[in-house]
């Protein structure tokens, strides 16, 4: 299912987790591609958005996990280059496996074989690159090379898996799914500070907000202690 988030931006909803698709003046960007099994029904809902796949001329991805490096594979053979965070991009390349030292990294170790390297060029973004509008905000703790996408201009972020939404709140990511909770905690403080105000809130899993979504963040970041 493709909704209209906000101008601009639309949500698939693809039953447990989310992927995005963004009309960037005119450069089609698509953030995350869900599990293996879904780049084909990303690709089908091109058309809902008024898009076919020859338009899509990147993909943004927030970190590396099977739920949502999975679909790359079905963007080979597409003209497009992957962006993903520095310590994530050697995952998704398959250039170094998850570590095993950390209970995330076996949980990652478990769907490795799920997701193929893409044949597309995969490149490294990290903490105040640009990406047409988007701004790069590394945001470790889920995984350590965790990016968020924000974009002043079209009023959006782009939240990955710092953040989940539960019961209508944003929540941060738990320790079962994350690295370093920790780590999450200090990513999404310094989230709040850093970025621009936005109002749509695109997060990996939970019905996004196409409102209020600075605030929002704001809101949790202030229930962290420092």
């Amino acid at each position: 299912m493709v909704l209209r988030l906000a101008d601009s931006v639309w949500w698939y909803d693809l039953s447990g987790t989310n992927a995005y698709l963004v009309d960037d003046e005119g450069t089609v960007t698509l953030i995350d591609a869900g599990m293996p099994w879904h780049g084909n029904r990303i690709i089908g809902g091109l058309g809902d958005a008024g898009f076919e796949l020859r338009d899509v001329d990147r993909i943004l991805l927030t970190h590396y996990d099977v739920d949502h490096a999975g679909g790359l594979s079905a963007f080979d053979g597409v003209d497009l280059t992957i962006y993903a965070g520095t310590a994530d991009r050697p995952l998704v390349t398959r250039e170094r496996a998850p570590p095993l030292s950390n209970h995330k990294g076996l949980i990652q170790r478990l769907g490795r074989p799920f997701v193929p390297a893409p044949a597309n060029p995969v490149e490294t973004v990290a903490d105040g690159d640009t990406v047409g509008s988007f701004t790069v905000h590394h945001t470790p703790g889920h995984t350590p090379g965790h990016v968020c996408y924000v974009s002043e201009s079209l009023s959006v972020a782009l939240l990955g898996d710092l953040l989940r939404e539960s019961g209508g709140r944003l929540k941060p990511s738990p320790w079962l799914v994350s690295y370093d909770t920790d780590d999450v905690a200090s990513s999404i403080r310094s989230l709040a500070d850093d970025a621009p105000d936005f109002g749509a809130a695109g997060m990996g899993h939970g019905v996004p907000f196409s409102t209020g979504g600075s605030d929002r963040l704001s809101a949790v970041a202030d229930t962290l202690s420092r």
